[in-house]
């Protein structure tokens, strides 16, 4: 991957800051209370470019890099962390796409996603499944030149204002281990048989459509299995997914450091027993813990950045700045929120949607736990002796 230069890092930043700035923050309330679509937010985002943000030059795309990336994701993350949502699924299509996609597929949808025309999802999470991707129940049978998938998928982030998803299912139920006989399809709306059956009701991650997707006798070319080999899926959703955990870690950092900031400020102009709260040794303590864990989240983020884009195998530091980022972010949004005092807990101040926005950096792009037995089986085969 070609490295993106530190002033075209910052030209981005600001961009972003601006963007948030003028068009997000006076907005985002209404949004956010009301839980509608951004759809004015999302075509902006897409006049700017970000929806090509990683996708190469040759297909329309900015071409740049995973650092780059990050900082897009954690300056969004600062206004309203619900604008990463269009992009984040998107980008981890792109990436399958451009990676294990043929030609033929790469030319077909890659310039119309850097365009924004295609708004890509990711459709792995069933109702019964969880996390445990391995044994999901999807299907997917060749019949000639098509494949017809049938299956529920759950929890899908763009499934109603998407237009085309990578959709896991399962080619051959005998493959053992399992997930050898699971591909990757990508299926285009509108398509018949494939419907949104609900939209789901969030406590935090407003504005952004989560489904629940319904593929019944859905049939799709062969052209659109991923690299047209059967059996790759799992490993290719896997591959991404290591992005996917770089910009959920990104926007915990970006998160946190919106309510960090606000509760510094709040500290020195809210006064008790005759000065500011922030000259209180015990919201002193708290300010400097939230900011070393804010800094040491930022850096376990762009570290694994940098190896990724350095072409290095990065699950382990994917995993763990992942990890560390979004438990970090639900401990900093609490702390904020108790140096807020009561003011924190109302709508009128920002802190309560940064509270209730932290649990999904804990939950998505596979829960902490499931991060940590992916750290763990690292770690032996790191230190096998």
């Amino acid at each position: 991957m070609t490295l993106t230069s530190t002033e075209t890092r910052n030209q981005m930043a600001n961009l972003v800051r601006e963007f948030v700035r003028r068009d997000v923050n006076p907005v985002v309330s209404h949004y956010e209370n009301e839980d509608i679509y951004p759809q004015d937010l999302v075509d902006k985002m897409a006049e700017m470019g970000l929806f090509g943000i990683m996708i190469p030059e040759e297909y329309g795309g900015l071409g740049l890099d995973y650092t780059t990336f990050a900082i897009i994701f954690e300056e969004l993350s600062k206004g309203w962390m619900s604008l990463t949502g269009p992009l984040g699924t998107h980008h981890i299509l792109a990436y399958v796409i451009a990676t294990y996609g043929t030609d033929e597929m790469k030319q077909r949808f890659l310039p119309k996603m850097a365009a924004g025309v295609i708004r890509g999802g990711l459709a792995l999470t069933e109702p019964g499944g969880g996390s445990d991707m391995q044994n999901l129940q999807t299907s997917a049978v060749k019949d000639g030149e098509e494949y017809v998938i049938n299956g529920n998928k759950m929890f899908i982030s763009n499934g109603a204002s998407g237009n085309a998803f990578a959709v896991l299912a399962r080619t051959d139920k005998a493959a053992s281990p399992p997930h050898r006989g699971i591909s990757c399809f990508v299926v285009e709306k509108p398509a018949a048989g494939f419907t949104v059956a609900q939209k789901l009701d969030k406590l935090g991650y407003r504005g952004i459509d989560t489904t629940e997707l319904v593929f019944d006798n859905v049939r799709v070319p062969t052209e659109n299995l991923v690299g047209e080999v059967e059996g790759q899926g799992f490993r290719q959703v896997m591959s991404g997914l290591e992005g996917g955990r770089i910009n959920v870690a990104a926007r915990a950092v970006g998160v946190a450091t919106a309510a960090f900031d606000a509760a510094i400020k709040y500290a020195q102009q809210r006064e008790s027993f005759g000065q500011p709260i922030a000259q209180h040794q015990a919201i002193q303590l708290k300010l400097a813990e939230m900011a070393t864990e804010i800094e040491a989240a930022r850096l376990l983020t762009y570290e694994s950045a940098r190896k990724k884009d350095s072409g290095e195998r990065v699950d382990l530091e994917a995993g763990m700045a992942k990890l560390f980022a979004s438990e970090m972010c639900g401990r900093v949004t609490m702390e904020a929120m108790r140096i807020h005092g009561g003011y924190g807990y109302i709508k009128e101040f920002p802190l309560e949607r940064y509270y209730r926005d932290a649990p999904l950096m804990i939950i998505g792009e596979g829960t902490n736990e499931i991060q940590k037995l992916i750290i763990a089986r690292r770690l032996l085969q790191k230190y096998q002796i």
